[in-house]
């Protein structure tokens, strides 16, 4: 009899069919059959975990499984409790799985279920007026303008690409230098920053540059696989901008703009020969930014963090290796 659990396990591993064949005493062409019945009824090793032995065989058997319907996840709710200090996606994905468990009724993956709240939280935004309200959203671009970096030993200069982020309820902003704009780059900017930050926004606001995002249309939102797992890792949702509206990310725009004049010209003079170097300059630069007093409202964006960081959601854990 084929043990269909360790099948699923095994392969929640990442152990290759030969593997999970040799280690239950079957042929590989079970495993590959059990593990294509799986997948064609939503059923991951997680999600059965709860079941026993014989609803997983009546589950993976054809014929002997009874069409179970997905159960639609209930996305005003959600938008509700992201609202709420601690509250993720992958924990209501989990909530969500358990209702369904005792309901009899399917639960869409954590990938389905995050693309269609990205999906509702898309067209909410486009048909509405939303509030920036404490640890909402992360805005995030790169400056279009590059910062010029001297070899010492060659004389050759080399253009480092800026990244911009800035929190849209305070505006508070994080700056980074990098030597290109390649999806590492993108990913380690994104790191660097929720730890700067202290924490993880519910979502977060590119513009719809090829390295995040790989289709954006009013009928289809494609992010990029690793920044998608980046976002599923610290509990955030990607919700790009729509094309051709900057109005969806106003702080990220203004901070450009910012920091090509406070901080980016600020420096035109200088002379950097190395990355460290360049990024310590941008930091010193970036804490005289942050507290400038705002011309229309009180206070500044230190301030007006302060208030906002204790919403914010606890990352996985923090390794900042920017500039201190």
């Amino acid at each position: 009899m084929t043990d269909y659990r360790e099948v699923l396990r095994l392969e929640s591993l990442g152990i290759n069919n030969s593997q999970i064949a040799l280690s239950i005493g079957c042929t590989r062409q079970t495993v590959i059959s059990v593990l294509k019945k799986a997948k064609q009824k939503n059923l991951s090793y997680r999600i059965v975990q709860e079941f026993s032995d014989q609803e997983l065989k009546e589950a993976i058997q054809d014929g002997a499984l009874k069409r179970v319907p997905y159960r639609k996840p209930d996305y005003d709710k959600i938008h509700k409790e992201l609202m709420r200090s601690g509250v993720t996606l992958n924990l209501l994905w989990i909530e969500y799985c358990e209702e369904c468990r005792r309901s009899g009724e399917l639960p869409y993956q954590s990938t389905q279920f995050n693309k269609y709240y990205v999906d509702y939280a898309r067209k909410t935004k486009a048909t509405m007026h939303i509030e920036r309200k404490p640890a909402e959203s992360l805005e995030v671009d790169w400056c279009g303008s590059t910062m010029p970096i001297i070899n010492g030993e060659t004389g050759e200069v080399q253009d480092a690409y800026v990244f911009v982020s800035a929190l849209s309820y305070s505006g508070y902003s994080y700056v980074e230098a990098f030597w290109s704009m390649v999806a590492e780059s993108w990913i380690q900017a994104h790191v660097n920053a929720f730890a700067f930050y202290g924490g993880v926004t519910r979502w977060v606001t590119p513009d719809n540059l090829k390295v995040g995002i790989t289709s954006n249309t009013r009928t289809e939102t494609v992010v990029n696989k690793t920044y998608q797992e980046m976002a599923e890792h610290y509990g955030t949702a990607i919700i790009p901008a729509r094309v051709e509206a900057p109005n969806d990310k106003p702080h990220a725009e203004g901070s450009v703009k910012v920091v090509k004049t406070w901080i980016m010209a600020a420096l035109r003079d200088c002379k950097f020969f190395t990355l460290h170097e360049l990024n310590k300059a941008i930091h010193e630069k970036l804490v005289v930014f942050n507290s400038r007093k705002f011309q229309k409202k009180q206070g500044d964006r230190q301030s007006w963090y302060l208030e906002e960081k204790p919403f914010l959601l606890p990352p996985p854990y923090i390794i900042y290796t920017g500039v201190t």
